[in-house]
């Protein structure tokens, strides 16, 4: 089911909707008939003033007619087009930073309607690579953010901070599958970021066609004891079931993610981050009188593509 914000959006839009409605197929004409009585009863034309007082809408009518077109763009727009989010951590450090407000595709996935989330229109799905926006299989009303590792049928190796991933092979597909390959990585720059007290180091790693930096912090070790438990697997190993994808956080050593509570049911995708639209700075001196919440800084070098 939707998060709540969307069910208020389709109800308002619905209770605006109807009361229109309402108005226009009996209100309006009750109205009109109470002014041709009252002329009647005059003898002729009412004064303007009283005219208007008969033919006055209802306050309730004058709001939702003036609301009804506005939030019915909102709730198409946000529902079946594009959805605002703002990225309240760091586990997607560092493409994705605290402060960034991104615009989600949702018509990237399969197109499900705004409520039930039932599949309306079967789309693209999602690819190795995809930063993507799903329901928290352990909290649906809760949305996450991560990157799309492993797709159905994958089987997927995190072992020393290193990614192995073997591919399944569709119908037919002899080359670029079954086959456990390493993903590449190329170390770019240390100490950019920290992890409490821990220089991070930052890498670009190579998943398939697609090029992304993320980082680590060599400095934790991994916590394979809380890692989910599959059956007939190594505790780092991970194959991905039919209609489910494995996701993992780009701050691999500061993100609870797939490794850790298995994977994201196909129902449970929401779109594709596509766009960083706004990023705003926030204080984090704990000794500054400044709410941590009041931005400081706009980050305009951090518009544009999210990859």
């Amino acid at each position: 089911m939707a998060g709540y914000f969307a069910i208020f959006l389709v109800l308002l839009t619905l209770a605006s909707g109807l009361v229109w409605l309402l108005d226009a197929l009996v209100l309006a004409p009750k109205r009109q008939q109470k002014l041709v009585l009252a002329q009647a009863s005059a003898g002729g034309q009412l004064p303007v003033d009283s005219s208007e007082s008969l033919l006055k809408e209802p306050q309730i009518v004058e709001t939702a007619k003036s609301i009804f077109p506005v939030i019915a763009l909102i709730t198409i727009f946000r529902s079946f087009i594009y959805e605002p989010f703002q990225i309240p951590s760091g586990s997607m450090m560092p493409t994705l930073l605290v402060g960034d407000f991104i615009l989600v595709e949702k018509f990237s996935y399969d197109v499900k309607d705004p409520v039930w989330r039932s599949t309306l229109y079967s789309n693209n799905k999602p690819k190795h690579g995809d930063v993507a926006v799903f329901k928290y299989p352990e909290q649906p009303t809760v949305d996450y953010i991560k990157r799309v590792i492993g797709l159905p049928g994958d089987r997927v190796i995190y072992r020393n901070k290193q990614l192995f991933i073997e591919k399944a092979c569709a119908e037919g597909q002899t080359t670029g599958c079954g086959k456990l390959e390493t993903v590449e990585l190329s170390l770019k720059n240390e100490g950019e970021y920290y992890q409490e007290r821990y220089p991070q180091r930052r890498y670009t790693e190579q998943l398939g066609e697609v090029a992304h930096d993320i980082l680590q912090t060599p400095a934790r070790r991994e916590h394979t004891e809380f890692f989910f438990k599959q059956r007939g697997t190594a505790i780092d190993e991970f194959v991905v079931p039919d209609g489910h994808y494995f996701v993992l956080g780009d701050n691999r050593d500061n993100s609870r993610d797939g490794r850790f509570w298995g994977f994201v049911p196909e129902h449970n995708m929401v779109g594709k981050a596509v766009f960083i639209w706004m990023s705003f700075e926030f204080n984090e001196d704990p000794q500054s009188w400044l709410p941590g919440w009041v931005p400081i800084g706009v980050r305009f070098d951090r518009l544009g593509p999210i990859h």
